[in-house]
C-alpha cells in the first residue's frame, strides 16, 4: 500500500498550496487532487452542508485507493474531520492542528492572530487547537470573506487588494499580534500584501508546510512511504476546468498538464 496515492481535496484551487509543499517534501508520493469548484466557496455555507460535501469529496478520492486523505480546506477541517474519520478507515489530516502548533512555537508575545472564512472563524477551531498547546496565548480572529474571490480572480497586486487587506487586518494590528495564521489555503498567494500591511515584526504561519511534515511522519510511522521515482499526479475539479488550471498553476508554481472533470456533483 506504500505506493498507493495520497488524496487531497479543497473547495477550489487553494489546496494546491498544500500540494506544492507535498511535492517539495514528499517527491516520491503520487497525489490525487480534487477541487470542488462547482460548490466553492465553502466558507459561507452551514457546517451540515460542508460535512456532506466533504464526505462526497472523500468518497471520490477513495476510488483511487488512496492511503491517506488531506483535507486541504480550513473550513472543512474546522467542521468535518470527525465525520470523515467515522466514515473512512484511513488517516485523515486537516490543516488546522499543524498551523496552530507552529504559531504557538514561534510567538514571542503570546498574541496570535487568525484570519479565515466566516465558518472557520466562527467554529473557533484554531483557538481550541492552540489551547491544547498553550493556555497563555491570546487569540484575535478576523473573518476576511473577500480574500478568496480576490485570489480566484488573480488580483494579487492591485491597489484595491491592498486597501481591502489593510481594512480587514486593522483590528489585528491594533491588538499588536506578533504571529498571524493564514487560516485559509487561498491566503498564501496574498502573503506579500499581508506581510506589507502587518509589518516585518509579524511572523506569518502558512499551514501547508506543517501539513506536509505531518503527512510524512504519519506515513513513515505506518511504513507506507512511497518509493516511486516518477509518480503520476492526477488533478480533478467539479466545474470550470480551464479556470481551475489557469489559477491553479499560480498556486503550484508549475504547469498542470491535465485536469479532468469529477462529475459526481
Amino acid at each position: 500500500m506504500g505506493n498507493h496515492p495520497i488524496g487531497i481535496f479543497d473547495s477550489g484551487v487553494g489546496g494546491l498550496t498544500v500540494v506544492k509543499q507535498m511535492f517539495k517534501k514528499l517527491p516520491s508520493e503520487e497525489i490525487v487532487y480534487l477541487g470542488d469548484t462547482a460548490r466553492v466557496p465553502y466558507g459561507t455555507k452551514s457546517p451540515e452542508t460542508i460535512k456532506k460535501y466533504s464526505v462526497e469529496n472523500a468518497d471520490f478520492l477513495m476510488k483511487f485507493k488512496v492511503k491517506l486523505i488531506v483535507v486541504a480546506c480550513n473550513t472543512a477541517s474546522s467542521t468535518s474531520l470527525d465525520a470523515l474519520r467515522e466514515e473512512f478507515n484511513i488517516p485523515i489530516v486537516g490543516v488546522i492542528k499543524p498551523g496552530a502548533e507552529k504559531a504557538v512555537q514561534i510567538t514571542r508575545n503570546n498574541r496570535v492572530g487568525i484570519i479565515g472564512t466566516y465558518t472557520t472563524v466562527k467554529s473557533k477551531a484554531y483557538e481550541k487547537e492552540i489551547r491544547h498547546f498553550s493556555r497563555d496565548v491570546e487569540v484575535v480572529s478576523k473573518a476576511c470573506p473577500l480574500f478568496v474571490p480576490l485570489v480566484e480572480e488573480g488580483w494579487l497586486k492591485e491597489e484595491v487588494t491592498f486597501d481591502i487587506v489593510k481594512k480587514y487586518l486593522k483590528p489585528l494590528r491594533v491588538k499588536k499580534i506578533d504571529t498571524l495564521i493564514l487560516g485559509c489555503t487561498h491566503y498564501p498567494l496574498l502573503k506579500p500584501v499581508i506581510s506589507k500591511v502587518m509589518g516585518r515584526h509579524v511572523k506569518i504561519v502558512d499551514s501547508a508546510s506543517s501539513v506536509a511534515d505531518e503527512v510524512h511522519n504519519i506515513l513513515m510511522a505506518l511504513g507506507k512511504l512511497s518509493e516511486q521515482k516518477k509518480p503520476a499526479h492526477k488533478f480533478f475539479a467539479t466545474d470550470a476546468i480551464e479556470h481551475f488550471v489557469r489559477v491553479g498553476e499560480k498556486f503550484l508554481g508549475t504547469k498542470i498538464n491535465r485536469a479532468e472533470r469529477a462529475d459526481y456533483v
